[in-house]
């Protein structure tokens, strides 16, 4: 039996800033969907619910899934997926922001991230 030249997996690298211009439906995007998941219990729904209520961040994360992104992809089988969420001070004209570098600062992706999978 032989073995592939090349993998057969691939890791795709996403940052994203985003600007919240309206918290409000952030949050109740959130929460709106964590009241139609029929999955949770009712200790994880009130864990949730506070959650993204107190922090946008938290709610965002609550509505950007990976899972998404690929799902329309064919021939692909999403394995692993990572992501975080948290409120930063940006500034587009900043050096430090800069997509086309990949200097592993303070800002890579692979400081905070949650694993699902």
């Amino acid at each position: 039996m032989s073995t592939p030249e090349t993998s057969r997996f691939v890791r795709i690298r996403v940052e994203l800033v985003l600007e919240i211009d309206d918290e409000e439906a952030v949050t109740g995007a959130a929460l709106q969907a964590l009241a139609d998941d029929t999955d949770l219990s009712d200790a994880e729904r009130a864990d949730s619910e506070r959650a993204v209520t107190e922090d946008t961040a938290e709610a965002l994360a609550h509505l950007v899934d990976p899972f998404d992104l690929v799902s329309v992809v064919p021939g692909v089988e999403l394995q692993q997926a990572s992501w975080s969420s948290e409120q930063i001070d940006y500034d587009p004209d900043s050096p430090e922001w800069d997509l086309d570098e990949d200097d592993g600062g303070e800002n890579d992706p692979e400081d905070e991230e949650m694993t699902v999978g």
